[in-house]
């Protein structure tokens, strides 16, 4: 059956067209119900979900005893989605309707729900109610589309209910609304509906009393309570945010608290505007409920109002929710006179554009009060402000790391409201931190899904003649990997021989992950949402499912594998004279550590054809860049060439492809960044040049003392604190290509597809630059690219600060159980009120203070021109050796620290 629709439409010329768009309806869309014998059945593996089980299992409610199905509208699957995801919760109807809206208003929840869809165990059924004869409706004349999706879901309702007492069942099975929207549950009830608000059916389910902890603080509009004392100023409508960031009053832009300072954040502005850029916010008021990485609308004050960054450190130590005059006092702190140089444009938050609320791990504060029911959270990310949550188990969670969400911020409260999602374990267990890292560092990590898992290849597995299409054999060639001891996930490896013209063929085979990974399936969008492969210290999280990264992809000795390969044809001076990519296959004849390589490239007795290889790569790599390599290091040797790769493909997709290549780029520092090496070489008598590159590389190499053989490593360590961030971007959408650090113009990733995506990405283009493998509409859309850069830059960010802090947390349980020790160390920067050092012996790096709570403040005199502070009558200068007491402060479960003290010298 077709019908249409047809409505008017506004050009951008400004003429008005009719638009008429075709409506196909049918009548074998199926119910999903699993004792239905009247629908057609759904065909095996293609159904929305596994459909819902002929007698409903799951929590047994007091309200309705017999069996029944559950129906959820809209802003129930929004706001209540951490109970729908409870395994007790199970024969769940999910409509087009609800899912398209869920889609258009929360990426994250729709992702959340088409995953509980697809769990077996949970018979979630989705029903494509807008394409069946009998349940979709039009829009009345004067009716909102919210009215009118309302009705759809009741006009659902009734047909499910209608249609379930035809079958031929011991019980009839009854169709359940659940919405907390008080008008729809009243029409719902008129029309003969059983409907229920969430809390209702929740309070109904008898043998699960702990779910209540887990709804959302909503009121039944699905807005925020509010009632009490008006603390914060009321946000202006989105409507009004919009067409004053358009005319200049107001300004869009990414809101960061700051973790020193609860009373203080800054706002990122967004686009190209340089004046402004980054706007300070201070004050309970100004701050106005935002929170960490929300897209805000900001006011600027008048500049008799602009102030400073506060130096004073100021956590909220939530004693009393309620003592707002405490709060004031400590915003008068904030207030001290200050040089006006130091002025920072200064705002306050009118509004949010868009909250970015994720789940947030951390720890129950009790309440004192005896039985009490609300409680504070403290976040794990001192930027997050603490939320108030109802819980019945306040004693159970104690001392354990809990997740909770935040539901709302009502304006006469001091925090948000929230609820609680789930018990991580207890706090200090390598495995509960491992997964608060993982969670707070946003690393997907749950295990591969079916759907993902669906499309890799069949065990056992073996190459066939339609793989050998467009590839190569080179399984004839002494191809050979050296990787560190216990490496599974082998990208790389390499050939080298001489040619009958007397040249070298030198080689690098790169696993050909896009050839297992197709572009768009469920297998490679997992892959392009992680980006990258996570190391933990006794963990990693791969981000491609094993079977690909420990086998199939992994180039292991004695096995025929699939690769790109990239071979040049030198001369002996390593000099390029001919360059080509083919997709191959190989068979690596040896899987070597860097240690079994040096060992033959340094035998006086072996000569067989791999050593002969190695040889040849070695004596080319110390040519190619005799700097790098530190006494023919065979990790130099092995980067060498991976480093030519990837320079040799990154100018071969950028000329096939301008507009469309993946690139990397890694900016030059602003001089000043250079500040604190130069001055800090300069106290030494060493002079470092930093106009370019080479001349950076030059002079680190001359800054010797003989009688300071470490000054050189502190040095070197400095200089690389200097350095921007290297980060992906589409050649399309930027003109600088310059990669900084490796002094080469156009650079990318092309040698590590098993744990990075954007080598998959360019293995793609490459495919296509040589007629390889076919092209799809993403690969050439700039747009798409730059996406999918962003992403990029954002994982490997993250990955970054996840390995940081499982460093942290693993180096906090081996001084846990060395107790107190003392160490030579030497400094590397110095503040204003502490030495920040380094400690060889562990590679250790941590702050010594001087100022400390409830102790006496020594005199400290802080000279910024010859990096130096003196306290008392010490003068501590940069890269001075100390000897400190290094000892585990566990007095803050949950933000432990390794504690400094200076011994040597005295002070």
């Amino acid at each position: 059956m077709l019908t249409s629709r047809t409505f008017l439409k506004r050009t951008r010329a400004g003429a008005v067209v009719k638009v008429v768009r075709e409506h196909y309806l049918r009548d074998d869309i199926p119910c999903g119900a699993a004792a239905c014998g009247l629908c057609p059945p759904q065909p095996a593996g293609t159904g929305p979900g596994t459909g819902l089980e002929a007698q409903p299992s799951g929590a047994a409610s007091n309200l309705c005893p017999g069996p029944h199905y559950l129906l959820p509208d809209t802003n129930l699957l929004l706001h209540q989605i951490d109970i729908l995801e409870d395994p007790v919760i199970k024969n769940v109807i999910v409509l087009q309707t609800v899912l398209q809206e869920v889609r258009n208003r929360s990426a994250p929840v729709y992702k959340r729900v088409r995953d509980v869809i697809q769990n077996p165990e949970k018979h979630f059924y989705s029903f494509t109610n807008e394409h069946h004869r009998e349940t979709y409706i039009e829009q009345k004349q004067g009716e909102s589309s919210n009215d009118r999706n309302d009705r759809a879901i009741r006009v659902a309702v009734k047909w499910y209910n209608e249609h379930l007492k035809k079958i031929e069942n011991e019980e009839k099975i009854q169709v359940i609304l659940l919405t907390n929207d008080r008008t729809n549950k009243e029409k719902a009830l008129e029309e003969g509906i059983t409907a229920y608000t969430c809390e209702e059916y929740i309070k109904s389910l008898i043998a699960n009393p702990d779910l209540l902890d887990r709804l959302a603080c909503v009121s039944d509009e699905g807005k925020e309570i509010e009632s009490g004392k008006i603390i914060f100023p009321e946000h202006i409508p989105l409507s009004k945010l919009q067409q004053g960031i358009k005319s200049g009053i107001y300004l869009q832009g990414t809101y960061r608290a700051s973790r020193d300072n609860y009373l203080e954040a800054t706002v990122w502005v967004h686009g190209d505007a340089e004046e402004n850029k980054e706007i300070l916010i201070q004050g309970m008021k100004h701050l106005n409920r935002a929170v960490h990485e929300d897209i805000v609308a900001v006011e600027l004050l008048t500049k008799d109002e602009w102030a400073a960054p506060s130096s004073v450190v100021l956590h909220d130590d939530g004693q009393n929710e309620d003592d707002i005059e405490n709060e004031e006092e400590k915003e008068n702190v904030l207030k001290t006179s200050v040089n006006k140089d130091m002025l920072r444009p200064t705002g306050k938050v009118v509004g949010i554009i868009k909250r970015n609320w994720r789940p947030f791990c951390g720890m129950l504060s009790k309440s004192q009060i005896k039985e009490a029911r609300r409680h504070l959270f403290t976040p794990a990310d001192r930027r997050i402000p603490r939320i108030r949550i109802e819980t019945r188990q306040a004693d159970t969670l104690e001392g354990q790391r809990i997740i909770v969400a935040i539901d709302g911020w009502p304006r006469n409260s001091r925090y948000p409201n929230g609820h609680f999602v789930k018990n991580l374990g207890s706090a200090g267990d390598k495995e509960t931190e491992t997964e608060v890292l993982l969670l707070e560092h946003d690393v997907p990590h749950q295990p591969f899904s079916q759907s993902v898992l669906g499309f890799l290849p069949k065990m056992p597995w073996s190459i066939t003649e339609q793989d050998m299409k467009h590839r190569e054999d080179l399984r004839h060639l002494y191809v050979c990997s050296v990787d560190p001891p216990g490496c599974t996930d082998i990208d790389d490896a390499l050939h080298c021989r001489e040619l009958e013209n007397g040249n070298i063929e030198v080689g690098v085979h790169i696993a050909d992950v896009s050839h297992f990974i197709r572009p768009r399936n469920a297998l490679d969008e997992e892959s392009a949402k992680r980006g990258t492969t996570v190391y933990l210290c006794e963990k990693r999280i791969d981000m491609v499912p094993e079977l690909l990264s420990s086998n199939l992809c992994s180039l292991r000795s004695n096995v025929d594998r699939l690769a790109f390969s990239c071979i040049w044809e030198m001369n002996h001076k390593a000099e390029i004279l001919k360059t080509r990519f083919t997709k191959s296959i190989i068979n690596s004849k040896a899987s070597l550590t860097y240690a079994e390589a040096q060992m033959r490239i340094d035998s006086a007795t072996m000569n067989d054809d791999i050593t002969t290889s190695l040889r040849g790569l070695n004596k080319l790599a110390k040519i190619l860049k005799k700097k790098r390599i530190d006494n023919g290091e065979t990790n130099s040797m092995v980067e060498e060439f991976m480093l030519l790769a990837n320079v040799s493909v990154a100018q071969k997709i950028y000329d096939e492809f301008p507009e469309f290549a993946l690139l990397r780029k890694h900016p030059a520092p602003p001089p000043s960044n250079y500040d604190i090496l130069v001055k800090a070489a300069k106290s030494k008598n060493l002079e470092i040049k930093t106009d370019s590159a080479k001349a950076l590389a030059e002079s680190l190499d001359k800054a010797e003392s003989p009688t300071f053989p470490y000054l050189n490593t502190l040095l070197r360590i400095l200089a690389t604190r200097c350095m921007m961030q290297a980060v992906y971007f589409c050649s399309g959408m930027d003109n600088d290509f310059h990669h900084y650090g490796l002094a080469s113009p156009i650079y990318t990733h092309f040698t590590s597809p098993i744990r990075r995506y954007a080598d998959i990405i360019v293995h793609r283009l490459l495919a296509v630059a040589i007629g390889a493998d076919s092209t799809y509409p993403e690969l050439t859309d700039k747009h798409k690219l730059a996406d999918v850069c962003k992403n990029l830059n954002y994982r490997h960010k993250m990955a970054q600060y996840a390995q940081r802090a499982s460093v942290a947390f693993h180096t906090q349980l081996f001084f846990k159980s060395k107790g107190v020790v003392n160490e030579d160390a030497y400094i590397l920067f110095v503040r204003k009120n502490a030495v920040v050092v380094l400690i060889p012996k562990y590679g250790l790096e941590g702050t010594v203070f001087f100022e400390e709570k409830d102790k006496p403040t020594p005199k400290l005199d802080y000279n910024h021109d010859v990096p130096s502070l003196t306290v008392e009558d010490t003068t501590l200068h940069v890269f001075d050796k100390v000897k400190v007491n290094i000892m585990l402060d566990a007095s803050n479960i949950q933000h432990q620290k390794i504690r400094m003290l200076l011994v040597e010298p005295k002070v």
